[in-house]
Formats: structure tokens, sequence, C-alpha cells
């Protein structure tokens, strides 16, 4: 990024950050709706949106951006949520709206009022209708439609475009969408896998303009994968930016939230069909059905076609990924592969097993990767991850042991870190001891949460 483009960055920051410190909703409105990515930046000191409007009492602009799904767990480099501040200054009013208790969570760890976090690949941006899966007259129709959207994906990956306009100061990314026309010919390849997504909600900008006096009935999303070769795929669009992801788990996290929701659906479901493409039961051959969300055995005699089984619908494999808390209360357990970025340190994580809980895999997970035995479990969030197609269910867990044991088959090396080095690391402080994860990864929200939980003024 130039100097230039770095300046207008944090001119646009400035501006929107001014605006709700004087409780200018109109403009802050404006700001987020042409750059959506500034709703949870900071400026000096790490101070948020959502804290300026707190400190000055701007009910309004906090309700407003709390609707946009600001994250109320953002701390400070003084350690200060958006709560804190409004509770030091005296605004209850602000402080009731950023304080969501649940009395049934309370006691379990400290802090656990907080909200729930949204994480990144969660936003439902479509209305799934799965009852319209089974109705194929329907489904046909849409799939004519005009109006229509097809996602186009190659290797799992889907076709996007990255560019840089004058009046944004980031670069964009955003997935190509085709209509019927320029599709109609894959849809009648043998290979081709399509999925039905969904229809545009009333929350997401229309891909199609209204027309006045006339009730249309909201667009479909359909995802396509095709074995055609990449570079031809690429000719079918008429903008030079378009591309496919070199590096999915990197060039995926550039979506918006919106878009990576989408992916995150049509992504799980295409690599399920990659790897299905034979009954799991006899070996058989199979066939797509009900938008794509089941594959039926095309030999009679299967048993998989009396009564329900798992082999025939989408696959998720449910992954436990905790932050484990120090029985001090002011410390945090991360460990890293060898394959991180250098520095880099992260939640533990493993797979839930048959008939195992969530509580008792965090528990197990983490003695055989780090040696330390936990002892309470609180549920946090979860992030779908569709690399290929896991539900990432977020915990925090109070450790009852200390001493640390690797198992280096697992990981490379587990260390506690204080409060003060975790936070250095989220705000990029002078006393940089290790980094944390992307702020697209459940991790790192995890990571935020412990510190909103226990912060201070």
């Amino acid at each position: 990024m130039t100097s230039m483009q770095l300046s207008a960055q944090e001119e646009m920051v400035e501006r929107f950050l001014d605006a709700a410190a004087r409780g200018d909703l109109s403009q802050a409105s404006t700001l987020l709706s042409h750059t959506p990515s500034l709703l949870n930046q900071a400026g000096h000191s790490g101070w948020t949106a959502l804290m300026l409007a707190a400190r000055n009492g701007h009910y309004h602009v906090v309700e407003a951006l709390l609707s946009q799904g600001c994250d109320r767990s953002s701390i400070n480099s003084s350690s200060q949520t958006a709560y804190d501040v409004a509770k030091f200054w005296g605004h209850r009013h602000i402080a009731n709206l950023l304080d969501h208790r649940h009395d049934s969570c309370e006691g379990i760890l400290p802090g656990s009022a907080l909200s729930q976090p949204e994480n990144y690949f969660s936003r439902e941006t479509l209305d799934r209708l799965s009852g319209k899966r089974t109705d194929p007259v329907w489904l046909e129709a849409k799939q004519k439609d005009p109006d229509s959207v097809y996602l186009l994906f190659s290797n799992l990956s889907p076709m996007f475009s990255s560019s840089q306009e004058a009046n944004r100061p980031e670069a964009e990314t955003r997935l190509c969408r085709f209509r019927y026309n320029a599709v109609k010919d894959l849809l009648q390849k043998p290979a081709t896998v399509l999925i039905f997504l969904g229809v545009e909600n009333s929350k997401m900008a229309s891909s199609c303009p209204p027309v006045e006096g006339v009730s249309q009935e909201p667009p479909a999303w359909f995802a396509i994968s095709t074995s055609e070769d990449a570079a031809e795929l690429l000719k079918r669009s008429g903008e030079k930016s378009c591309t496919f992801p070199k590096s999915p788990n990197r060039d995926l996290l550039t979506l918006s939230e919106e878009e990576a929701g989408v992916v995150a659906q049509a992504r799980s479901v295409l690599a399920w069909h990659s790897r299905y493409s034979f009954c799991p039961t006899c070996g058989s051959s199979t066939r797509l059905e009900e938008g794509g969300y089941k594959r039926t055995c095309l030999n009679l005699d299967c048993r998989s076609l009396q009564g329900v089984h798992n082999t025939c619908y989408p696959r998720v494999d449910p992954v436990v990924i905790m932050l484990v808390i120090h029985p001090d209360g002011n410390q945090c357990l991360l460990g890293r592969k060898k394959v991180f970025p250098a520095g880099m340190f992260s939640c533990l994580a493993g797979f839930i097993e048959p008939g195992e809980t969530i509580e008792d895999a965090v528990r197990r997970e983490v003695e055989e990767e780090s040696g330390v035995k936990v002892g309470p479990v609180q549920y946090v969030s979860c992030q779908p991850w569709p690399m290929p197609s896991n539900l990432m269910i977020g915990c925090h867990a109070v450790a009852i042991s200390t001493d640390i044991r690797v198992d280096e088959n697992e990981i490379e090396e587990a260390r506690w870190f204080s409060r003060q080095q975790v936070i250095d690391s989220l705000f990029r402080g002078s006393s940089l001891v290790f980094t944390v994860p992307p702020r697209q990864t459940i991790a790192h929200q995890l990571i935020k949460h412990w510190l909103g939980m226990t912060s201070n003024l």
C-alpha cells in the first residue's frame, strides 16, 4: 500500500470516528454504507467508534453501531471496553445497552455476560429456503430466471475480483456473479455440480434493481462446480480482475462478511460432493437430489435406500477450539504448529470424537497437546470453517494444572502468556512477544473475548 493510500484510509477512519464522537449518526451511517470495514476500526490508543459514542453519551449512535454487528468486546490500549467507558462516565442507559447479561450463564466463568461475537463465515446472507429443495419444478424455474445469480467454483475455489477504486481507501474483493445465459451450457454437462444456496433476504443489498409497481421475488443464488479448465472459466467474465484464489486459506479471508457467509455454505457442500460421488455403503454411483443437498445411491438393493442415513447428506466435522485460562485468571495458554508463520501462537484445537461431549473433547485435546488439565468449560461461539467443512466450536476453559508437557506430534510449542502480552500483540505494542491469528479466525475472537471479560479501568 502506498503512503497516499494509507493516508486516505487513515483519513476515512478519522472521519468515521469523529462522526461517532460528535453523535452525527447520519454521517457515520453514510460512511459505513460506503465502507463497511470501518465498523470496528480503531484510532488513537485503540478507541473504536463504539467507545467514542459511549464516552460522549450518544445512545442512538451506540444503538445503530450495535445493530450493524459492531464488536462490543473490543478493548483499547487501557484495557477498556465500550461498556467500561460508558459506566465510568456515568452513562448508565448506554452501559445497560452494552451489557446484555444472561443469568443462566453467570458464575460459570468470570465475565460470561459478554455477548457472543459474530464470527467470519457465519453471517446468514441468504434465506436457504430448505423446503424448496424438494420442489424440482420451482428449482428449474429459478435456474432459468434471468435474475438468478450463479457463482463459479474451480477446485473448490470461487471466482472473485479484486480492485482498487479511486474513491475507496482499500482494495475491494467480491465474488464474480453470473446470470443464467452465461452458464447454461455448463448446466448441461454431466460432470457439473449445481447447488441451490437460497434467495436474497431482506437485509442483503439486492443484485437486481427494483422495478416500480412490480412485486418481485428475491433472486435465487446457485453455486456451480465444473471440471472445465479454470482459464476457460475466466474468459466467461467480462472483468479482467477476475481470478481464482491461489491460497484459499488466505484469500477467502478478504471477502466481505456477507459474501464470506455464502462461500462457507457453497464450498462446504461442494467439498462433500467432491468426496462422495460414489455411495459409501456399497460403492455404486450416486445422483444429486434436493438442490444438491442429497446424494442417492443408484443401486436399488443398497441398504442406504432404506431409512435415513447420514451418508446421503452433506458432512460437517465438529472441532473444539479453546482458549485455556490460567487459574490466576491473568494468563492464557496458546500453542503453535510448525506450519504457522514465525512468531504466531493460537488456541489449541482438535476434532470431537464419536460419543464425546464438547466439554470432554476440550479436556482431552488440551491434555493431549499440552499436558495441562482442564476443569470448567464454557461455550462462547462457533464458526463455520469451509476448509473443507468444519464447524469450529469455540470455548473458554479454566486450567486446574499449569505444567506444560508438549506432544511434539501434535504441536511445536505451548506457552502461558500474560494478559498484557496478549494486549501488546493485539495492538502491536512496543513489547511484542508473539502474534495472534488474523481477526477472521475464531481463535482471534476467543482471545479478544477473554480480554473483554477481564477488562478494567
